[in-house]
């Protein structure tokens, strides 16, 4: 483990060092000092305590001696701290950081390690430092910050000892943020580890199974579900859990037969899980919706009274117990239930909507405006346009009835802003009376409010009229003039029985009521409704911190801390189309301060059984949100530290050292969050920086844009958001105020090497043996003391906004000999073009266009296959949502397959459909005039939505030469720079296919057909020729603004590397982003030089082909390697096996470029010594090396697990070695299925000797002007 972190015990020593210096000239130390020493065993004790013990030690249970241990060190850290005015080293902070990890205070860790962080310029090489800052941030639920961290951890160690834990975490982040892809990756990586985790191997796979739900893949979810439930010795949480997901699947989706089918064995399920865990109010919910679904409304009042009782209020079940009543026809009783889950969220839709139905019913539609205009109001009501026009009905058939129609009207039922202040109901007032008083007495768990006296429940009940006697109330009071006497007594004594009532919601089961109300929430809650004056108001907590370039982070003041510290990893389920949150944690390890039962919620359609017929208005059941934020136990704001001792926080909060840069770190605002900023002026730290001689280009200090600060579903911290869209805390929620803490990049350029490249291979291996382990990974391919890599910021000083559109660079080519000519090819390749357009080389190079061409390709393979994306029709230079509503940057591409010849129909189809509605519009218009007003009309409904549908045909793969015969040889009419193959294209050396890269690639289009944001493959060439008839628009972004687009793509949710998303323009030009904007005709060639992000849409209805070029240029294998390194960081598989190519590079080509030749070089040294001494490490352990060779155009290998590129030793399973299927693993992937490797076997592709020949062949070559 030492191999993880700080040295404690180099740390702990120098403590005593310290401590020997503050002491030396005093005469002697009061009791005080004394007891702030450590002790030669207390040092030991504490030497390998770090991160890394996070959620391994329970200090709660049977850990008191090392909680004590560990506080004890934290005081005499301190002491020290101040005694020297925090001019001790950089080590005591991080140490001091881990021991409040440990201790689970987490503002002064976050504290001690942004001082470690200020002083330490290498930071990035301590991965228990940085594991431990991701830990922080994630209870902190500061997921965008905590992936960064937990991904730097991966890259300098993926060894690292909790890397187990860092793909759970991030799998479970990644899942709230709905990068699905990403989030299934890092739970199967998490799954084939063996090492000990927070969850068990269970647990996991049940995140995976409901990942595949999540996504709406039902069938796979329900596969998977169910072969969780034949593991042995399944714990019964779990079992529990997945019954009650596969019975609340099968009531809501088409999975097996018809209605009874899916009901029958929805109940079968449930009443499974209840069996398991009889508590799951959950359960009894889902339950009682499946029971209505049948008409079972008995049982399902049984049910939803049993929810009630098993867990906390829930909005959803007192609307779905509104929808019985109302079914039953009973409109007070179903009143009563719908305004308890409105009191409980004011801002669920469903109620809302179904209240509204319910008075429309009644024939009170002034009450129904008021409950649709809340409804419209909340964020999560999905039927605004619908709503919107009913209101506009309602309103106007308002104004054309009478006022003294109105005003004499009887209401059957009493208007909202009566009925809000009516009595809720005693089930609701004795839940929540009891979770006031369990929040009164200072418990935060779920457990101990269930297990409640229910002394005052009763106490409660019999203050308290039940819906039925209100509304024989209501009836009474109405009918006073009539009474009998017998009657008349019922009714003073109703009402007696009222106003007690009355007075005890107002004096005791209101203020439970109001402060659930700011703590229970759920959902997003809404402004105070538009009729309420008594009611507590709610206020919406934003939860994005904005930070401009070179500023540090802050998290903002609601970034919730998860409730527990015991239970520091949680998970939150978020989904889309409103399914459910869902609470695990370990159930192996139970601890008294844990709730192991899954919180679950969802919703579906019961339709509410009101007369008016208003389409999309049934009752949808949304996302329930558990517990308040705040907790006794952590109540207190993280800046405690500042308010406990303001002179040690000053030290460990206030000004950065001198030589850290320029800025200073900002005091921390106690109040309100603000944009805390400080100055970086250090210099380039990207991969490139650390191989290129060349000057380097600015540092990257982060983008901190804390996007939509999420939480896990916690036990303890309850606070659930749908899809990542952020936290809204109520009005008495805890507000945290964290302290500042930043990522930023060290001053790194070009490091001062140990091991020069010059001297022969024989002195540089000589030469590593005496180095050891430098702490990065050992697949990367830079070179040691390279940080993470980091997104450039945007260039300085920023374009002014008149420079933000300029001209696109084009070459208008007249013969073949200005297509050869050698200014071209530098032209193209010039980085500061980032694109060049070469029009009229087609017809310059007479190329036959119509080998490509539709009916060409059809009669040539008509069954070839096509790759179908699905889009909407949209204007080239806009992207909204489906509705049409708003501007987003997701860009909507679903993925299908079918062949040319069907593509081709649909193609020529869509083109007569085009050609009829030209025609169309031409009769219908008389004149020019109104046929302009027309299409002006048209265009603006067309920006609105709903957007047409269309099919773009993408990635057809033209590589076989045995099929594309003619179209492969046409193009080889190109001039040498920009063709498939070439000595002078680096994708030709890679020696084996890359679809798409060194194979030509058609793409087949209608009008709107889009090609997503995006930079090519490893920031290579890309070749497209457009083959008409139509035109293509092109949008294109310098390379140096790529991390300006990525930090977009964070804030909106989207990855920038997998994601499909569509640049909104106002927001490139807002942030002084320059776009090249052109119209790409038949015959053009595009060239996007290396790293430009483009997109691309079809103006009408062409075809065009593309394919990637390496130029032979230092500038190019730069990018190349940044981006492979920055895909290695981020877990995306580089298509560009990099290593594999620069070793092809060294064997067939003469370099001359110095810089070119350095970087090639460089890698193969770091290449070099990674197969010595791993070879050397495998062999010292007694593990058998056995040669394998390679066969020609054999391709190059990646890890099976985690898909990083694997070099001449591959760890293959005993399985795949016999049947000669080969399944290769990384070493690191290898180690974790299997510690000692007694499962695989390592197969060598080249001898040492060998790749020594290389190396030392490998000289720089002389220059044809040198020459000449």
């Amino acid at each position: 483990m030492n191999s993880c972190g700080v040295s404690l015990s180099a740390a702990t020593v120098a403590l005593g060092d310290e401590a020997k210096k503050m002491a030396a000239g005093k005469a002697s130390r009061d009791s005080e000092e004394e007891s702030l020493s450590l002790t030669v065993e207390e040092r030991e004790a504490l030497g390998g305590m770090d991160s890394r013990l996070f959620g391994f030690v329970r200090l709660h249970e049977d850990g008191a001696r090392m909680k004590t241990l560990l506080g004890k060190a934290v005081r005499c850290y301190e002491s020290l701290i101040l005694k020297a005015e925090g001019k001790v080293d950089s080590d005591f902070f991080c140490q001091l950081g881990h021991f409040n990890l440990l201790l689970e205070d987490y503002s002064k860790a976050l504290s001690a390690y942004q001082r470690y962080y200020s002083l330490q310029s290498d930071y990035w090489k301590n991965a228990a430092f940085l594991y431990g800052l991701g830990l922080v941030y994630f209870y902190y639920n500061a997921f965008h910050w905590a992936i960064k961290a937990f991904q730097d951890v991966l890259y300098v160690d993926p060894s690292f000892c909790r890397a187990k834990e860092i793909h759970l975490r991030l799998g479970l982040m990644f899942k709230v943020n709905t990068d699905y892809k990403s989030s299934l990756k890092h739970f199967q990586l998490a799954l084939i580890d063996c090492n000990p985790c927070t969850l068990s191997s269970a647990e996991i796979q049940f995140h995976i199974a409901h990942l595949y739900e999540t996504q709406r893949k039902y069938h796979s979810a329900k596969e998977a579900y169910e072969q969780l439930l034949q593991t042995e010795n399944l714990p019964a949480q779990v079992k529990a859990t997945v019954l009650q997901q596969l019975g609340w699947m099968h009531h809501n989706m088409d999975i097996v037969g018809d209605k009874a089918s899916k009901e029958s064995y929805a109940i079968q399920y449930l009443q499974k899980s209840l069996e398991a865990d009889p508590n799951s109010g959950q359960s009894w919910y889902f339950l009682g919706r499946c029971y209505s679904s049948i008409g079972k409304v008995q049982d399902a009042f049984i049910s939803y009274r049993q929810s009630i009782d098993k867990s906390e209020a829930s909005a959803d079940t007192w609307c779905s117990i509104g929808v019985l009543y109302q079914q039953q026809n009973q409109p007070m009783d179903a009143l009563q239930a719908y305004i308890c889950a409105v009191q409980l969220d004011h801002g669920h839709a469903a109620a809302w909507m179904d209240l509204g139905t319910l008075y429309e019913s009644c024939n009170q539609p002034q009450d129904a405006i008021k409950c649709y205009l809340n409804a419209t109001r909340s964020k999560r009501c999905s039927n605004t346009s619908t709503l919107a026009a009913r209101i506009k009905f309602l309103q106007a058939q308002l104004c054309n009835l009478p006022q003294s129609s109105l005003q004499n009207k009887t209401k059957l039922l009493p208007s909202i802003e009566e009925a809000w202040s009516l009595p809720i109901p005693a089930e609701l007032t004795s839940r929540q009376g009891a979770m006031n008083t369990a929040q009164q007495n200072g418990s935060d768990n779920w457990n101990v409010v269930q297990s409640l006296s229910h002394h005052p429940v009763q106490q409660v009940y019999s203050l308290c009229l039940t819906p039925q006697k209100l509304q024989h109330l209501e009836q009474l009071r109405a009918n006073r003039d009539n009474l009998s006497p017998a009657q008349k007594r019922q009714l003073e004594q109703l009402e007696s029985q009222f106003v007690l009532m009355q007075q005890v919601r107002h004096k005791g089961v209101a203020q439970g009521l109001h402060k659930s109300q700011s703590s229970c929430v759920s959902g997003p809650n809404e402004e105070q409704p538009v009729f309420s004056t008594e009611s507590a108001q709610y206020q919406q907590a934003t939860s994005t911190g904005i930070k401009k370039p070179n500023e540090h982070l802050t998290l903002p003041s609601n970034s919730v801390p998860q409730r527990n510290a015991d239970s520091h990893l949680s998970s939150h389920i978020a989904t889309s189309g409103g399914q459910q949150g869902i609470i695990f944690t370990k159930e192996s390890k139970p601890s008294k301060n844990r709730s192991l039962v899954p919180e679950t919620s969802r919703h579906t359609g019961d339709t509410s059984n009101g007369c008016a017929d208003v389409k999309g208005l049934s009752n949808h059941v949304h996302q329930l949100i558990a517990d308040a934020v705040s907790s006794p136990n952590h109540g207190d704001s993280p800046n405690l530290l500042i308010g406990d001792n303001p002179q040690l926080s000053a030290l460990l909060i206030g000004k950065a050292n001198d030589n850290v840069g320029t800025g200073t770190c900002d005091k921390v605002n106690n109040i309100h969050p603000a944009v805390h900023t400080k100055t970086d002026h250090s210099v380039a730290s990207s991969p490139s920086s650390a191989i290129s001689t060349a000057t380097p280009s600015p540092k990257s200090t982060e983008q901190a844009s804390i996007n939509s600060v999420t939480s896990l579903n916690s036990p303890h911290s309850g606070i659930h958001t749908v899809n990542g869209e952020g936290l809204e805390n109520s009005q008495n929620s805890t507000k945290v105020d964290l302290p500042l803490v930043s990522h930023r990049s060290t001053s790194q350029i070009i490091p001062s090497m140990s091991v020069s490249i010059c001297p022969s291979s024989t002195e540089v291996l000589k030469a590593f043996r005496n180095l050891g382990k430098n702490g990065l990974s050992n697949s990367c391919v830079l070179l040691d003391k390279c940080p993470p890599p980091r997104p450039p910021t945007s260039p300085y000083p920023p374009l002014p906004k008149d420079k933000l559109n300029p001209p696109t660079p084009s070459i208008y080519l007249e013969n073949k000999r200005d297509a050869f000519f050698p200014p071209l090819h530098q032209f193209c390749t010039n980085p500061k073009n980032p694109v060049t357009v070469i029009r009229g080389l087609a017809g310059a190079l007479k190329l036959d266009l119509g080998l490509f061409s539709t009916k060409t390709l059809v009669e040539a393979n008509n069954e070839h296959m096509v790759e179908v994306r699905t889009q909407l029709l949209q204007p080239a230079d806009e992207n909204w949502d489906p509705t049409g509503t708003k501007k987003i940057w997701h860009c909507e591409s679903n993925r299908s397959h079918t062949t040319i010849a069907k593509y081709a129909q649909y193609q020529a189809s869509s083109f007569q459909e085009s050609l009829r509605e030209e025609n169309e519009k031409r009769t219908q218009h008389k004149d020019h005039s109104d046929n302009e007003s027309t299409s002006s009309e048209n265009s603006g409904r067309r920006r609105k939505g709903p957007f047409k549908t269309i099919k773009f045909g993408t990635n057809i793969d033209l590589s076989d030469n045995k099929k594309w015969k003619l179209q492969l040889h046409e193009l080889t009419k190109l001039p040498a720079f920009v063709r498939v193959v070439s000595a002078g294209n680096l994708l030709s050396h890679v020696g084996h296919t890359i679809l798409g890269m060194n194979t030509v690639q058609l793409y087949m289009k209608v009008p709107g057909s889009r090609t997503p944001g995006h930079q090519e493959n490893n920031n290579f060439c890309s070749v497209n020729i457009n083959i008409g008839p139509g035109d293509c628009e092109w949008f294109v972004v310098p390379e140096d603004y790529w991390g300006v687009l990525n930090d977009f793509c964070e804030k909106n949710n989207l990855n920038f590397l997998m994601s499909s998303w569509w640049p909104n323009l106002e927001d490139l030009y807002e942030a002084n982003v320059p776009v090249y904007r052109f119209i790409q005709r038949p015959g053009d060639l595009v060239w996007i030089n290396a790293g430009t992000v483009h997109w691309v849409q079809a103006v009408g209805w062409c075809n065009n082909i593309a394919w990637n070029v390496g130029p032979l240029t230092a500038c190019q294998y730069k990018l190349a390697v940044e981006r492979y390194e920055w895909n290695k960081l981020k877990s995306v598989k580089s298509p560009v096996p990099m290593v594999h190519l620069s070793w092809n590079m060294a064997r067939n080509i003469k370099v001359s470029d110095p810089k070119l030749f350095e970087m090639i070089k460089y890698c193969l040294l770091k290449i070099l010594k990674q197969c010595q001494t791993l070879r050397e490490a495998l062999v010292a352990a007694g593990k058998e090396v056995i040669w394998h060779g390679r066969t020609n155009d054999e391709p190059a290998h990646y890890c099976s697990i985690c898909e990083v590129e694997v070099f001449n030793l591959l760890f293959v399973t005993n399985e795949s070695n016999t049947q000669k299927t080969y399944i290769v693993h990384c070493q690191d992937c290898a180690r974790k299925t299997s510690r000692s490797l007694e499962n695989f076997v390592v197969l060598e592709q080249y001898k040492m000797e060998d790749l020594i020949q290389v190396y030392d062949q490998f000289t720089l070559g002389l220059s044809l002007s040198s020459s000449s």
